[in-house]
């Protein structure tokens, strides 16, 4: 989930705090929407895979249905065969990612499974191409930027000053930061069904989208005809205390990316052990928090950028790449272009949107003793990612939009639900994927043991990839085991084979899943 400015970020959730009721949506007021006009779309790859283009008009408010406005941008995929199976809804996650593009996520489902279904993208209201899209400080992620770790007071009181502002500077978007919570953008969907003319969705959710899914599916139970749900969301940790989890999880992972990069160490000289690889990385980035490469790239840029190698093993080639030429060659524009890839200069869209609903799902502790506390016991177990991260989400703690209440996630009326999620996960570790099983008697949990890669499915795991194509065309779910565990066991994404390392038997099979997964991934904004 964090990963849209660091490449969207990820998730969090407060302790303590009592579920609300699954009340009804629409809490008594009924919306009909119109119909979507359709026309050509202005993504040169959305023109390419033949989808069209249109805008969803929905409340901002659902109990004042006549009052304002908001305008969904959807994209869609008719299915090509002669029997349809009904609309199938995309979301990648954030919240804050953009979905209009995932239409064309159909074709990578393997046996043309996907070819049965109407494929439909969106970008969530406050998002992309909706109206309004909501931006708040577009150069918040400027570059050399105050340490993440705040060992002075000095720091901190920066750091708060920086989150306070941030939060003071969304004002200027006005009512629609009441109306951000996942529980609106779940009406949307229900309208967006309604709008085509359907009695019942299909939905693939990924990260942030399979908590959108939960939540969807608690709602309206019987308006669910499958789902799969890949990279599940903790329901008991909306949100603060996800975070924490988070960081832990990005610590080891860290770890077995400086393993994974010792291992090659014929390639890139980085270190012979995990060990030395380690202390090259933490000594290079306390030089860069002293002389910021090309005065751009401190060590706060150092770490956003290393973050993705715990989120997923795409990416790992070419940040070992950017590693080997800063340290080896004094390359620094490399690194520039890695942090620019995934926090485009002046755009805090991503991140506006981010903060506009996770920090209205649940109210975050307000009380800045709690945060420093429980940040700084995480950072001496997890000190890679804890204060980034916490930064990242501190401006919840000044937002200006009240808070709501959690659902209370029930899938006991959902016909069934697929579920992914490779067991050292660290953006939304395993044990929420445990959970929701537990919460959705009809669903099979497919696990890959030892996989550190997020809501990786469609990346070329034929294990993965053909249950979700089996699921997908005949509705079977792999058969639920007693206990609580995932129902089948695949292998993970594999780690990529760097040009120029030795010959190994799985090389094929790793490239060629890498070289999906990043097309993927480009798809997914990750």
């Amino acid at each position: 989930m964090k990963r849209i400015v660091a490449a969207v970020a990820a998730a969090g959730l407060a302790a303590g705090l009592m579920a609300a009721p699954a009340a009804s949506a629409d809490s008594g007021v009924q919306f009909t929407p119109a119909p979507i006009a359709w026309g050509p779309c202005a993504s040169a790859s959305l023109k390419a895979n033949g989808a069209e283009c249109g805008f969803l008009e929905v409340p901002m408010d659902y109990a004042k249905p006549g009052g304002a406005k908001v305008s969904v941008a959807v994209s869609r995929i008719k299915h090509k065969t002669a029997q349809s199976q009904g609309i199938m809804l995309v979301n990648p996650g954030g919240p804050g990612g953009s979905g209009l593009g995932l239409s064309v996520l159909g074709k990578y489902v393997p046996n043309h499974a996907g070819d049965n279904y109407d494929w439909i993208g969106f970008d969530p209201r406050g998002v992309g191409s909706s109206k309004p899209a909501i931006s708040c400080d577009g150069n918040y992620f400027s570059y050399n930027r105050p340490a993440y770790v705040p060992t002075t007071p000095g720091l901190e009181q920066t750091w708060l000053a920086r989150s306070k502002g941030y939060a003071d500077a969304c004002k200027k978007n006005g009512e629609i930061l009441d109306h951000l919570k996942t529980t609106d953008v779940a009406q949307d969907m229900d309208s967006l069904r309604k709008a085509l003319g359907e009695k019942q969705i299909n939905y693939y959710g990924f990260s942030y989208g399979t908590y959108l899914g939960q939540v969807y599916s608690t709602l309206y139970p019987k308006n669910v005809r499958r789902m799969v749900l890949d990279g599940n969301v903790d329901p008991r940790k909306v949100w603060y205390e996800a975070n924490l989890d988070q960081d832990v999880a990005f610590d080891k992972n860290i770890k077995i990316y400086f393993g994974w990069l010792a291992s090659y160490d014929n390639v890139y000289h980085l270190g012979k052990t995990g060990a030395a690889v380690e202390k090259l990385w933490y000594d290079t980035q306390r030089k860069l928090a002293k002389n910021p490469a090309g005065g751009v790239i401190g060590g706060d840029e150092w770490t956003d950028i290393f973050l993705q190698a715990g989120y997923y093993v795409f990416g790992w080639v070419d940040m070992a790449k950017a590693f080997d030429g800063y340290v080896h060659k004094g390359d620094w524009q490399t690194l520039k272009d890695l942090y620019d890839s995934s926090n485009p200069p002046g755009d805090d869209n991503g991140f506006a949107v981010y903060l506009g609903v996770q920090c209205t799902d649940v109210q975050w502790p307000t009380n800045w003793n709690k945060w420093r506390a429980d940040n700084w016991r995480t950072y001496f177990k997890a000190p890679f990612e804890t204060w980034g991260n916490a930064w990242f989400n501190a401006p919840c703690a000044f937002w200006p939009a009240k808070a709501g209440k959690p659902v209370n996630i029930d899938g006991r009326g959902v016909p069934g639900a697929l579920l992914i999620s490779e067991e050292l996960d660290a953006a939304t570790p395993y044990p929420g994927s445990l959970e929701v099983r537990k919460r959705f008697p009809n669903s099979s949990l497919i696990s890959a043991p030892g996989g550190t890669t997020h809501a990786g499915s469609l990346s070329g795991v034929s294990c993965v990839d053909d249950k979700v194509a089996d699921y997908l065309a005949t509705g079977k779910l792999p058969q639920r085991q007693p206990g609580n565990h995932s129902d089948v066991q695949c292998s993970p994404v594999p780690p990529p084979v760097p040009d120029g390392a030795a010959a190994q038997k799985s090389d094929s099979t790793a490239k060629a899943a890498q070289e999906k997964q990043s097309t993927l991934a480009q798809l997914l904004h990750f």
